[in-house]
């Protein structure tokens, strides 16, 4: 399906600033320190004006992941063991980058016990030793169930947990592959009960086939189950081998799912095309905290 006119100026014009300066210099600044960002591994269409503000999401555990998701981008290879020395990597380069609001994600990690968990939980700690005034928002895998596991990465004592959904329940077996919609709504659900304080955040794409009434229902599942953050964005195929895109929604389709997000409950919600689940994370927290003071 053809991409359209209006959807391309932005994705260009976002493109282009991955040019400038200070976006080269934290791409040279990755390089240097042997750091992913998943702003590059999943071809992200913001990284140009992130790293032009000096914002970035980390990738934990490495770039490769165990699950083959058909509308991601990031390596499938056989994924390396954790490396011993990235959490204080992550939190020397959080501190020189001078980032008030860190967003740290990861690829599925089914290779190891605990999902990943322990060593996710690490670098949460090494930020909160050398920057303690810095927020952290983790964007998580499932953990394949293994609670244990989460209760390990909330006792790092994260601000936000994150953990997309990605796409309705009718397109997981098609889509989401090695997911289950279920499970995703129960790490969310538990996310809550196991650490009130904690906001929950989740992500959706849209344009992989979902039906109006679809959203409405996933919308509604996701606020049964507490969760406080929300983003909705145009899914993109990084190449001609990923799911094909089925639709381009408009603007005025963005504005009516967020009004309705909004009108269920939902503290904070970025919807647009070239929404990803960390743009201006940092500003959704604090909109989110002044809707919670406000209540």
């Amino acid at each position: 399906m053809e991409i359209p006119v209006w959807l391309k100026e932005m994705v260009g014009k976002n493109k282009a600033a991955f040019h400038s300066e200070t976006a080269q210099r934290a791409q040279h600044a990755l390089e240097n320190h042997a750091l992913h960002t998943v702003c590059q591994e999943a071809h992200c269409p913001n990284r140009g004006e992130c790293f032009s503000c000096g914002d970035a999401t980390f990738m934990v555990l490495g770039d490769r992941c165990t699950r083959g998701c058909r509308f991601c981008a990031v390596t499938k290879q056989k994924p390396l063991p954790p490396d011993s020395q990235e959490p204080a990597r992550i939190a020397q380069e959080i501190k020189a980058w001078n980032i008030r609001y860190a967003v740290l994600t990861m690829p599925t990690r089914d290779d190891l016990s605990d999902g990943g968990a322990s060593h996710f939980a690490k670098v949460i700690t090494a930020i909160h030793a050398l920057t303690p005034d810095v927020k952290i928002e983790p964007l998580i895998s499932d953990f394949n169930g293994n609670e244990t596991a989460l209760s390990t990465l909330l006792q790092a004592q994260p601000h936000v947990l994150a953990h997309n959904v990605e796409t309705v329940k009718e397109l997981y077996s098609s889509v989401r592959i090695g997911a289950q919609y279920t499970r995703s709504l129960r790490l969310l659900k538990r996310v809550k009960e196991m650490a009130p304080s904690c906001f929950t955040k989740t992500g959706f794409m849209v344009g992989l086939g979902e039906t109006e009434e679809q959203i409405k229902t996933l919308l509604n599942d996701l606020r049964a189950c507490n969760v406080d953050l929300l983003t909705i964005g145009q899914y993109l195929a990084p190449s001609k081998n990923h799911y094909p895109v089925q639709s381009y929604p408009t603007l005025t389709d963005y504005k009516r799912w967020e009004n309705y997000a909004y009108s269920i409950g939902f503290k904070a919600v970025a919807s647009g095309p070239l929404v990803r689940s960390s743009y201006h994370a940092g500003t959704l927290y604090k909109q989110a905290l002044l809707c919670e003071v406000q209540s």
